[in-house]
């Protein structure tokens, strides 16, 4: 199949799309704050990383809230990390990192839940805190960001011990749990490790979601009005191809594009009105690279 040719739209300006990135960011680690203060810090659920640290902390000294230990802790492994591995993380993770500790204080200083839990029961507490905080991490991730913490410690066992990063995340998390059983009983441990497990999947399922695209292929006798409508109103780039229909043995030709799932309505219902008789396959994209869509190189 031979490539006719290809139709571009222009860059998107960078610094929106900067702006953006921070936004959705900011939203992320707003949503795994409200799940540390209202599910899991009131339930003394230390589900792994520096909040389930700051929670063990905390349960020890409730004078130092989970915000500011949390805050300490971020900048200690940022100094640490800068010293011993050098300068690895991003702005954005630094940011993330920084954020969330400052938006966990707030909300403790705030006390909107008069320092009770939305739920006591431990079961509904952990499935409900680590779905938002699945979702709010999700988020981050697909911003090409973290939320530090473990992130630096693996690192940093990764430098001395020759660890695999995923690994050494896997380690530092379950070392938590053990605290976490030590100093809260073997159940809520228990709790906590589930929360550790449910979460990695979550995450997943959050940025497979949110990368999600439609790949798209038209064979229609009105490709040109088609790729108009999606250069012009969608705002999107499309290919051409030339192809050959085997049963009626007549040259044809094949637009090609992809869309997010909102654009892909617009064009359906377009190519409804101006080819009744156009035939679309239609396949998921679970991730798409490249002008338009997310950058191939990326800050962290």
């Amino acid at each position: 199949m031979e490539i006719i040719y290809k139709i571009k739209i222009g860059g998107v300006s960078v610094k929106n799309n900067r702006f953006k990135e921070y936004l959705f960011i900011t939203i992320g680690v707003f949503l795994v704050a409200t799940s540390v203060v209202f599910f899991f810090q009131p339930n003394n659920i230390a589900a792994g990383g520096t909040t389930g640290i700051a929670i063990i902390i905390n349960s020890f000294f409730p004078s130092l809230s989970v915000g500011l230990l949390m805050l300490i802790m971020e900048v200690f492994l940022y100094t640490i990390a800068f010293i011993v591995i050098g300068n690895k993380f991003g702005a954005k993770t630094i940011y993330s990192g920084c954020t969330l500790a400052a938006i966990i204080w707030i909300l403790e200083k705030l006390d909107l839940m008069g320092g009770k839990a939305v739920t006591n029961d431990l079961l509904l507490a952990s499935l409900f805190g680590v779905f938002i905080s699945a979702i709010g991490m999700g988020i981050v991730f697909n911003q090409n960001a973290s939320t530090g913490g473990t992130d630096i410690l693996a690192k940093i066992i990764n430098k001395f011990f020759h660890i695999e990063i995923g690994k050494a995340l896997l380690i530092v998390d379950f070392l938590v749990t053990l605290f976490a059983a030590a100093s809260f009983g073997v159940e809520k441990g228990m709790y906590a490790l589930l929360c550790v497990v449910i979460n990695g999947f979550t995450i997943d399922a959050v940025i497979e979601g949110l990368n999600m695209s439609k790949q798209i292929m038209i064979i229609s006798k009105k490709n040109k009005v088609i790729s108009e409508f999606i250069i012009q109103k969608l705002e999107r780039g499309c290919t051409i191809f030339h192809g050959k229909g085997v049963y009626s043995d007549e040259s044809t030709y094949i637009l090609y594009t992809v869309l997010s799932r909102k654009e892909f309505i617009k064009l359906k219902q377009h190519i409804k009105e101006v080819d009744s008789k156009a035939f679309i396959t239609v396949s998921d994209a679970h991730e798409v690279l490249g002008e338009g869509f997310k950058d191939i190189i990326e800050e962290a």
